[in-house]
Protein backbone atom coordinates (compact mmCIF):
# COMPACT_ATOMS: atom_id res chain seq x y z
CA UNK A 1 0.00 0.00 0.00
CA UNK A 2 1.27 3.39 -1.17
CA UNK A 3 1.84 6.33 1.91
CA UNK A 4 -0.10 8.72 -0.69
CA UNK A 5 -3.10 5.89 -0.50
CA UNK A 6 -2.69 5.08 2.87
CA UNK A 7 -2.93 8.80 4.19
CA UNK A 8 -6.08 9.20 1.76
CA UNK A 9 -7.81 6.22 3.25
CA UNK A 10 -7.07 7.55 6.68
CA UNK A 11 -8.30 10.53 6.08
CA UNK A 12 -11.57 9.66 4.52
CA UNK A 13 -11.55 7.41 7.89
CA UNK A 14 -10.93 10.41 9.47
CA UNK A 15 -13.74 12.53 7.59
CA UNK A 16 -16.62 9.18 8.36
CA UNK A 17 -15.67 9.36 11.50
CA UNK A 18 -16.26 13.13 11.81
CA UNK A 19 -19.50 12.61 10.37
CA UNK A 20 -20.12 9.77 12.19
CA UNK A 21 -19.91 11.88 15.48
CA UNK A 22 -21.63 15.08 14.15
CA UNK A 23 -24.77 12.69 13.35
CA UNK A 24 -24.64 11.78 17.25
CA UNK A 25 -24.04 15.37 18.36
CA UNK A 26 -27.06 16.60 16.11
CA UNK A 27 -28.81 13.77 17.26
CA UNK A 28 -28.27 14.56 21.26
CA UNK A 29 -28.42 18.15 20.27
CA UNK A 30 -32.14 17.46 19.44
CA UNK A 31 -34.22 19.20 21.52
CA UNK A 32 -37.93 18.32 22.75
CA UNK A 33 -40.66 18.76 25.68
CA UNK A 34 -43.58 16.39 26.33
CA UNK A 35 -46.56 17.90 27.17
CA UNK A 36 -49.50 16.52 28.65
CA UNK A 37 -53.05 18.11 28.24
CA UNK A 38 -56.73 18.01 28.25
CA UNK A 39 -57.81 17.39 24.80
CA UNK A 40 -59.33 20.27 22.60
CA UNK A 41 -57.69 22.43 24.62
CA UNK A 42 -55.05 24.71 22.44
CA UNK A 43 -54.95 25.61 18.59
CA UNK A 44 -52.00 23.52 17.26
CA UNK A 45 -50.47 25.69 15.37
CA UNK A 46 -48.97 26.94 18.62
CA UNK A 47 -47.26 24.19 19.08
CA UNK A 48 -45.93 24.38 15.23
CA UNK A 49 -45.05 28.02 15.61
CA UNK A 50 -42.85 27.38 19.14
CA UNK A 51 -40.95 24.49 16.91
CA UNK A 52 -39.91 27.11 13.95
CA UNK A 53 -39.32 29.60 16.39
CA UNK A 54 -37.56 27.39 19.30
CA UNK A 55 -36.11 24.66 16.99
CA UNK A 56 -37.91 22.69 19.99
CA UNK A 57 -39.76 19.49 18.97
CA UNK A 58 -43.21 19.51 21.42
CA UNK A 59 -44.36 16.14 21.93
CA UNK A 60 -48.25 16.55 22.59
CA UNK A 61 -50.98 14.36 24.58
CA UNK A 62 -53.72 14.62 25.79
CA UNK A 63 -56.13 13.51 28.75
CA UNK A 64 -59.48 13.77 29.94
CA UNK A 65 -59.60 13.46 34.12
CA UNK A 66 -57.83 15.20 36.61
CA UNK A 67 -57.59 11.47 37.78
CA UNK A 68 -55.92 10.04 34.95
CA UNK A 69 -53.56 13.02 35.29
CA UNK A 70 -52.97 12.42 38.87
CA UNK A 71 -52.40 8.44 39.01
CA UNK A 72 -49.50 9.04 36.15
CA UNK A 73 -47.88 12.01 38.96
CA UNK A 74 -48.14 9.81 41.82
CA UNK A 75 -47.16 6.90 40.27
CA UNK A 76 -43.96 8.48 39.29
CA UNK A 77 -41.96 8.52 36.31
CA UNK A 78 -44.66 10.01 34.10
CA UNK A 79 -42.07 10.95 30.74
CA UNK A 80 -43.43 14.47 30.82
CA UNK A 81 -42.16 18.14 30.86
CA UNK A 82 -45.09 19.90 31.36
CA UNK A 83 -48.74 18.75 32.79
CA UNK A 84 -52.02 20.74 33.38
CA UNK A 85 -54.03 19.80 36.55
CA UNK A 86 -56.40 21.76 37.49
CA UNK A 87 -56.12 23.56 40.83
CA UNK A 88 -57.67 21.21 43.44
CA UNK A 89 -55.53 19.04 42.10
CA UNK A 90 -52.54 21.00 42.27
CA UNK A 91 -52.83 21.59 45.69
CA UNK A 92 -52.32 17.80 46.99
CA UNK A 93 -49.96 17.39 44.17
CA UNK A 94 -48.05 19.59 45.53
CA UNK A 95 -48.19 18.39 48.64
CA UNK A 96 -47.24 14.99 47.05
CA UNK A 97 -44.45 16.28 46.07
CA UNK A 98 -44.42 15.84 42.51
CA UNK A 99 -43.57 18.72 41.06
CA UNK A 100 -40.58 20.88 40.70
CA UNK A 101 -40.75 24.78 41.71
CA UNK A 102 -40.58 26.91 38.46
CA UNK A 103 -36.93 28.53 37.91
CA UNK A 104 -39.04 32.71 37.28
CA UNK A 105 -35.68 33.64 36.53
CA UNK A 106 -36.33 32.09 32.84
CA UNK A 107 -40.02 33.37 33.05
CA UNK A 108 -39.71 36.77 31.88
CA UNK A 109 -43.60 36.76 30.68
CA UNK A 110 -44.70 36.20 34.10
CA UNK A 111 -45.13 39.62 34.58
CA UNK A 112 -48.42 39.20 31.77
CA UNK A 113 -50.31 37.44 34.41
CA UNK A 114 -53.60 38.73 35.94
CA UNK A 115 -52.81 39.67 39.70
CA UNK A 116 -57.01 38.45 40.12
CA UNK A 117 -56.27 35.27 38.99
CA UNK A 118 -53.14 34.50 40.64
CA UNK A 119 -54.88 35.52 44.41
CA UNK A 120 -57.36 32.57 43.58
CA UNK A 121 -54.49 30.16 42.32
CA UNK A 122 -52.68 31.32 45.53
CA UNK A 123 -55.16 29.15 47.58
CA UNK A 124 -53.79 26.06 45.42
CA UNK A 125 -50.07 27.32 45.38
CA UNK A 126 -49.14 29.74 47.88
CA UNK A 127 -46.51 32.12 46.35
CA UNK A 128 -47.57 30.98 43.09
CA UNK A 129 -43.97 28.57 43.11
CA UNK A 130 -45.36 25.72 41.38
CA UNK A 131 -47.46 26.80 38.47
CA UNK A 132 -48.98 28.76 35.91
CA UNK A 133 -52.76 29.76 35.33
CA UNK A 134 -53.03 28.49 31.71
CA UNK A 135 -56.95 28.49 31.50
CA UNK A 136 -60.15 29.20 34.07
CA UNK A 137 -63.69 28.74 33.62
CA UNK A 138 -66.76 28.03 35.17
CA UNK A 139 -68.95 24.70 35.39
CA UNK A 140 -72.70 25.09 34.11
CA UNK A 141 -75.37 24.82 31.67
CA UNK A 142 -75.19 23.71 28.22
CA UNK A 143 -78.14 23.37 26.30
CA UNK A 144 -79.62 23.23 22.84
CA UNK A 145 -82.01 26.01 22.34
CA UNK A 146 -84.95 24.07 20.50
CA UNK A 147 -85.07 21.01 22.22
CA UNK A 148 -85.28 22.28 25.54
CA UNK A 149 -88.16 25.00 24.26
CA UNK A 150 -90.17 22.07 22.54
CA UNK A 151 -90.07 20.01 26.01
CA UNK A 152 -90.38 23.02 28.23
CA UNK A 153 -91.02 26.57 26.77
CA UNK A 154 -90.56 28.18 30.32
CA UNK A 155 -87.68 26.29 31.41
CA UNK A 156 -84.99 27.52 34.20
CA UNK A 157 -81.85 27.35 31.86
CA UNK A 158 -79.83 29.59 34.22
CA UNK A 159 -80.59 27.83 37.07
CA UNK A 160 -79.54 24.08 38.48
CA UNK A 161 -82.87 23.05 38.58
CA UNK A 162 -82.27 22.56 34.96
CA UNK A 163 -80.24 19.67 36.32
CA UNK A 164 -81.15 18.66 40.12
CA UNK A 165 -85.00 19.34 39.95
CA UNK A 166 -86.09 16.13 39.62
CA UNK A 167 -89.61 17.31 37.82
CA UNK A 168 -87.18 19.48 35.86
CA UNK A 169 -84.89 17.08 34.16
CA UNK A 170 -86.82 14.46 33.52
CA UNK A 171 -88.63 16.68 31.23
CA UNK A 172 -85.40 16.16 28.74
CA UNK A 173 -84.53 12.52 29.58
CA UNK A 174 -85.68 11.65 25.88
CA UNK A 175 -83.29 13.96 24.31
CA UNK A 176 -79.99 13.25 25.84
CA UNK A 177 -78.48 14.28 29.61
CA UNK A 178 -74.95 14.65 29.99
CA UNK A 179 -73.16 15.13 33.08
CA UNK A 180 -69.16 15.23 33.92
CA UNK A 181 -67.43 12.50 35.42
CA UNK A 182 -65.62 14.85 37.95
CA UNK A 183 -66.91 14.30 41.58
CA UNK A 184 -64.45 17.19 42.46
CA UNK A 185 -67.13 18.96 40.82
CA UNK A 186 -70.24 17.42 40.84
CA UNK A 187 -70.59 17.22 44.09
CA UNK A 188 -69.94 20.22 45.72
CA UNK A 189 -72.30 21.79 42.74
CA UNK A 190 -74.99 19.79 44.43
CA UNK A 191 -74.16 21.43 47.75
CA UNK A 192 -74.10 24.90 46.69
CA UNK A 193 -77.52 24.13 44.74
CA UNK A 194 -79.04 22.90 48.40
CA UNK A 195 -77.47 26.03 49.88
CA UNK A 196 -74.68 24.28 51.81
CA UNK A 197 -70.76 25.27 51.78
CA UNK A 198 -69.79 23.38 48.95
CA UNK A 199 -65.97 23.40 50.62
CA UNK A 200 -67.46 21.72 53.67
CA UNK A 201 -65.97 18.11 54.22
CA UNK A 202 -68.85 17.11 56.23
CA UNK A 203 -69.99 13.27 55.89
CA UNK A 204 -73.44 14.78 56.00
CA UNK A 205 -72.95 17.51 53.55
CA UNK A 206 -71.74 15.00 50.72
CA UNK A 207 -74.16 12.98 51.38
CA UNK A 208 -76.87 15.12 50.78
CA UNK A 209 -75.14 16.15 47.42
CA UNK A 210 -74.63 12.30 46.62
CA UNK A 211 -78.69 11.90 47.38
CA UNK A 212 -79.62 14.89 45.49
CA UNK A 213 -77.43 13.26 42.55
CA UNK A 214 -78.73 9.68 42.89
CA UNK A 215 -82.53 11.30 42.73
CA UNK A 216 -82.01 12.41 39.10
CA UNK A 217 -79.30 9.72 38.18
CA UNK A 218 -82.58 7.39 36.43
CA UNK A 219 -82.89 10.49 33.52
CA UNK A 220 -78.94 11.09 32.87
CA UNK A 221 -77.63 9.31 29.91
CA UNK A 222 -73.64 9.65 30.49
CA UNK A 223 -71.17 10.96 32.92
CA UNK A 224 -68.31 12.16 30.32
CA UNK A 225 -66.08 14.70 30.57
CA UNK A 226 -66.12 15.18 27.22
CA UNK A 227 -67.96 13.11 24.58
CA UNK A 228 -70.50 15.83 25.23
CA UNK A 229 -69.03 18.50 22.80
CA UNK A 230 -69.53 16.71 19.70
CA UNK A 231 -72.58 15.10 20.82
CA UNK A 232 -74.42 18.62 21.93
CA UNK A 233 -72.82 19.85 18.77
CA UNK A 234 -74.47 17.04 16.44
CA UNK A 235 -77.85 17.21 18.36
CA UNK A 236 -77.13 13.55 19.85
CA UNK A 237 -77.73 15.32 23.52
CA UNK A 238 -80.30 18.04 24.58
CA UNK A 239 -78.20 19.28 28.16
CA UNK A 240 -75.26 19.06 29.99
CA UNK A 241 -73.39 20.08 32.76
CA UNK A 242 -70.15 21.10 31.66
CA UNK A 243 -67.00 23.08 31.09
CA UNK A 244 -68.09 27.11 29.49
CA UNK A 245 -65.37 26.88 26.95
CA UNK A 246 -66.12 23.25 25.75
CA UNK A 247 -69.74 24.24 25.55
CA UNK A 248 -68.94 27.46 23.60
CA UNK A 249 -66.77 25.05 21.20
CA UNK A 250 -69.70 22.63 20.57
CA UNK A 251 -71.70 25.51 19.49
CA UNK A 252 -68.99 26.96 17.26
CA UNK A 253 -68.81 22.89 15.79
CA UNK A 254 -72.76 23.04 15.54
CA UNK A 255 -72.33 26.92 13.66
CA UNK A 256 -69.36 25.46 11.27
CA UNK A 257 -71.30 22.37 10.51
CA UNK A 258 -74.94 24.50 9.66
CA UNK A 259 -76.24 21.77 11.14
CA UNK A 260 -79.21 23.44 12.40
CA UNK A 261 -78.42 22.86 16.46
CA UNK A 262 -78.24 26.51 18.65
CA UNK A 263 -76.18 24.97 21.24
CA UNK A 264 -76.04 28.36 24.79
CA UNK A 265 -74.51 28.29 27.75
CA UNK A 266 -75.73 29.87 31.15
CA UNK A 267 -73.54 29.82 34.58
CA UNK A 268 -76.08 29.11 37.39
CA UNK A 269 -77.74 32.09 39.45
CA UNK A 270 -77.49 29.77 42.29
CA UNK A 271 -73.44 30.09 41.33
CA UNK A 272 -70.66 27.22 40.72
CA UNK A 273 -66.94 26.57 40.97
CA UNK A 274 -64.60 28.62 39.26
CA UNK A 275 -62.10 26.08 38.01
CA UNK A 276 -58.30 27.08 37.34
CA UNK A 277 -56.38 24.70 34.73
CA UNK A 278 -52.32 25.33 35.69
CA UNK A 279 -49.35 24.05 33.45
CA UNK A 280 -46.55 22.88 36.15
CA UNK A 281 -43.72 20.71 35.76
CA UNK A 282 -43.10 16.82 36.89
CA UNK A 283 -40.35 16.62 39.57
CA UNK A 284 -38.92 13.79 36.96
CA UNK A 285 -39.04 16.38 34.04
CA UNK A 286 -35.98 15.43 31.87
CA UNK A 287 -36.24 17.93 29.78
CA UNK A 288 -36.77 21.36 32.58
CA UNK A 289 -34.85 24.05 30.59
CA UNK A 290 -36.97 23.26 27.53
CA UNK A 291 -40.54 22.95 29.68
CA UNK A 292 -39.75 26.48 30.92
CA UNK A 293 -39.03 27.98 27.55
CA UNK A 294 -42.58 26.85 26.77
CA UNK A 295 -44.18 28.02 29.87
CA UNK A 296 -42.73 31.18 28.45
CA UNK A 297 -43.76 30.96 25.31
CA UNK A 298 -47.47 30.26 26.30
CA UNK A 299 -47.02 33.34 28.59
CA UNK A 300 -47.01 35.52 25.51
CA UNK A 301 -49.97 37.57 25.34
CA UNK A 302 -50.23 37.30 21.70
CA UNK A 303 -50.02 33.36 22.32
CA UNK A 304 -52.45 32.44 25.03
CA UNK A 305 -55.00 34.88 23.54
CA UNK A 306 -55.04 32.35 20.59
CA UNK A 307 -55.63 29.69 22.57
CA UNK A 308 -58.55 31.27 24.10
CA UNK A 309 -59.85 32.21 21.20
CA UNK A 310 -59.46 28.69 19.90
CA UNK A 311 -60.54 27.39 23.01
CA UNK A 312 -63.28 29.37 24.11
CA UNK A 313 -62.00 29.81 27.88
CA UNK A 314 -60.69 33.21 29.55
CA UNK A 315 -57.06 32.55 30.65
CA UNK A 316 -55.03 34.24 33.63
CA UNK A 317 -52.98 36.90 30.95
CA UNK A 318 -53.98 40.10 31.73
CA UNK A 319 -51.92 41.71 28.98
CA UNK A 320 -53.59 38.96 26.45
CA UNK A 321 -56.91 40.82 26.50
CA UNK A 322 -56.60 43.52 24.23
CA UNK A 323 -55.54 40.05 21.52
CA UNK A 324 -58.64 38.52 22.47
CA UNK A 325 -61.49 38.25 19.96
CA UNK A 326 -63.76 41.07 20.94
CA UNK A 327 -66.83 38.60 21.42
CA UNK A 328 -65.35 36.89 23.48
CA UNK A 329 -64.26 38.67 25.90
CA UNK A 330 -67.24 40.54 25.42
CA UNK A 331 -69.10 37.15 26.14
CA UNK A 332 -70.01 37.67 29.93
CA UNK A 333 -70.19 33.39 30.42
CA UNK A 334 -66.60 33.72 29.12
CA UNK A 335 -65.80 36.76 31.17
CA UNK A 336 -68.44 37.04 33.81
CA UNK A 337 -69.25 40.50 35.55
CA UNK A 338 -68.12 41.35 39.03
CA UNK A 339 -71.15 40.61 40.59
CA UNK A 340 -70.99 36.78 39.09
CA UNK A 341 -67.35 36.57 39.81
CA UNK A 342 -67.84 37.00 43.01
CA UNK A 343 -70.97 34.74 43.23
CA UNK A 344 -68.51 31.36 41.93
CA UNK A 345 -66.58 29.32 44.37
CA UNK A 346 -62.93 28.18 43.97
CA UNK A 347 -62.66 24.35 45.03
CA UNK A 348 -60.31 23.57 48.20
CA UNK A 349 -58.85 19.92 48.08
CA UNK A 350 -60.16 16.98 49.94
CA UNK A 351 -58.48 15.12 52.74
CA UNK A 352 -57.36 12.05 51.89
CA UNK A 353 -60.70 10.50 54.31
CA UNK A 354 -63.01 12.96 52.70
CA UNK A 355 -61.41 12.17 49.17
CA UNK A 356 -61.96 8.75 49.86
CA UNK A 357 -66.44 9.30 51.21
CA UNK A 358 -66.77 11.25 47.60
CA UNK A 359 -65.18 8.74 45.56
CA UNK A 360 -67.59 5.91 46.86
CA UNK A 361 -70.57 8.59 46.34
CA UNK A 362 -69.76 9.03 42.83
CA UNK A 363 -69.38 5.59 42.66
CA UNK A 364 -72.68 4.54 43.44
CA UNK A 365 -74.07 7.88 41.64
CA UNK A 366 -72.49 7.12 38.67
CA UNK A 367 -73.59 3.10 38.27
CA UNK A 368 -76.70 3.82 39.86
CA UNK A 369 -77.16 0.94 42.37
Amino acid sequence: MSMKLGARRAAAAAAALAAVTSGFGAMAAERIVKVYNWSDYIDESILEDFTKETGIKVQYDVFDSNEILETKLLAGKTGYDVVVPSGNFLSRQIQAGVFQKLDKSKLSNLSNMWPVINERVAIYDPGNVYAIDYMWGTTGIGFNEAKIKERMPDAPVGSLDMLLKPEVVAKFKDCGIHVLDAPEEIIPIGMKYLGLDPNSNDPEDIKKSAAAWEAVRPNIQKFHSSEYINALANGDICLVLGWSGDILQARDRADEAKNGQVISYRIPKEGTQMWLDMMAIPKDAKNVAEAHEFLNYIMRPEVIAKASNFTNYANGNLASQQHLNKELFEDTTVYPDEATLQNLFVKKPYDSKTQRIVTRAWTKIVSGK
